[in-house]
């Protein structure tokens, strides 16, 4: 277990779940929560591998922030077939300000702890992360 600059703990779960995303493709997403009670970042949804992205944004509680991992599969303008791991950090609007100064504080140490990341997204709402955006940063 890793304490993070907030003093947030990362379950081992969290990171042996996004090793199996990575190496063995076991899982289409991961979605984490901090678990306030325990101070721990820990999975909240594991995406298996036929989920669509829409299945992953589905999953994103309207008024609670969450951290995430997308393994985004896409074909460049040369026909090549390639994948992205995206991480997304989930803030909106409607979510406590506590909560969202305890997932700001804390995101920067977690990536860290996720060896692999390849992009970054910050969503308040649906539309800054939709499919086109998605699909943009990975090119």
């Amino acid at each position: 277990m890793s304490n993070s600059a907030s003093g947030m703990a990362v379950c081992d779960e969290c990171k042996l779940k996004f090793l199996e995303l990575k190496a063995k493709r076991s899982f289409r997403f991961i979605v984490f929560k901090i678990n306030e009670k325990v101070q721990q970042v820990v999975v909240d949804r594991l995406g298996e591998p036929g989920e669509t992205y829409e299945d992953f944004t589905a999953c994103l509680p309207a008024d609670e922030c969450r951290y995430a991992v997308f393994d985004f599969d896409f074909v460049t303008d040369e026909n090549c077939q390639k994948s992205k791991i995206f991480f997304i950090s989930w803030a909106p609007d409607t979510s406590r300000v506590r909560s969202k100064m305890l997932y700001a504080s804390s995101k920067d140490r977690f990536k860290r702890e996720l060896d692999g990341i390849q992009v970054e997204l910050q969503a308040t709402d649906p539309s800054e992360m939709s499919m086109d955006i998605v699909k943009s940063r990975a090119l």
